[in-house]
């Protein structure tokens, strides 16, 4: 829209059109089972009185059969993890009962806010985020060796080759930075794709996933520069999330096909009626 000239008639009609859909998408229904949900939020300049930078909390999920699409998007002030929480829960009741895998940053408490909705999935901390946090913790003459000796934490075979190369990593590196070390030790989601076949392990250790969405997101609102309102915002984004769900949501992503009984039993072990 952005460079035409449009009627005040025409603008309103338009901007009725697109609140329609905004109360639809945040109302539909979803399917009984996801994979995995992923969480993240990006900041989008917002008018109110004064303009203030303010976080677009954003879930995707991925069904049995691989499809991939935006859930739901809400805008609060800060990202925080109760956020997720009221959002998780909305999508439980609209009919998303059974979750395999959460995937988000290292947000403070956020696994147990996932875990609170969906008690049985497991949580996976994005790897990239961890590595972040560990380059933050060495010198930058340390930081390629270093960083190279982390990779194989997350790119080893299974469980145990992970594990062990986790104990060469506490050998290696442990007494020069044992910051890392306990970075690492204290986070209980390092390791849960590792249950997941390997097929579909490089699209679940990371939210690179939801990430790519928000860099596309945030160069289309570079157009707007700032939103007048809440409302304007809820306008584009449901907007563009439609189109993406439109575009992609038919599509199987990567490594999903390949595995859908292996994850179909995974789903029908975990959540077995009594």
């Amino acid at each position: 829209m952005y460079g035409h000239a449009y009627t005040k008639q025409t603008i309103s009609s338009i901007t009725k059109s697109v609140e329609v859909n905004v109360d639809a998408f945040h109302n539909r229904k979803f399917n009984k089972r996801y994979v995995a949900l992923y969480c993240d939020a990006t900041m989008l300049n917002v008018r109110r009185d004064t303009v203030a930078r303010e976080a677009l909390h954003i879930i995707i999920g991925i069904t049995e059969e691989g499809h991939k699409d935006v859930l739901d998007y809400r805008l609060y002030p800060h990202e925080a993890a109760s956020n997720y929480t009221d959002m998780l829960q909305d999508l439980y009741e609209r009919g998303l009962e059974e979750v395999l895998i959460i995937i988000s940053d290292g947000l403070t408490g956020i696994k147990e806010a996932c875990l609170k909705v969906y008690p049985k999935a497991d949580h996976q901390t994005c790897w990239v985020h961890i590595q972040r946090n560990i380059a933050k913790l060495v010198r930058a003459t340390d930081r390629k060796e270093i960083m190279n000796a982390v990779k194989p934490l997350y790119q080893s075979q299974n469980l145990e080759s992970a594990n062990s190369e986790f104990n060469n990593l506490k050998d290696t590196i442990g007494k020069k930075y044992p910051k890392v070390i306990k970075l690492l030790e204290t986070n209980e989601s390092l390791f849960s794709f590792y249950k997941y076949p390997m097929q579909i392990r490089r699209s679940i250790y990371t939210t690179n996933l939801v990430e790519g969405l928000n860099k596309q997101l945030k160069r289309q609102t570079k157009k707007k520069e700032q939103f007048p309102n809440e409302e304007s915002l809820e306008r584009f984004v449901c907007n563009y999330f439609l189109d993406y769900n439109a575009r992609l949501g038919t599509r199987v992503h990567i490594g999903f096909g390949e595995v859908t009984m292996e994850l179909n039993e995974l789903f029908n072990d975990r959540y077995k009626k009594n």
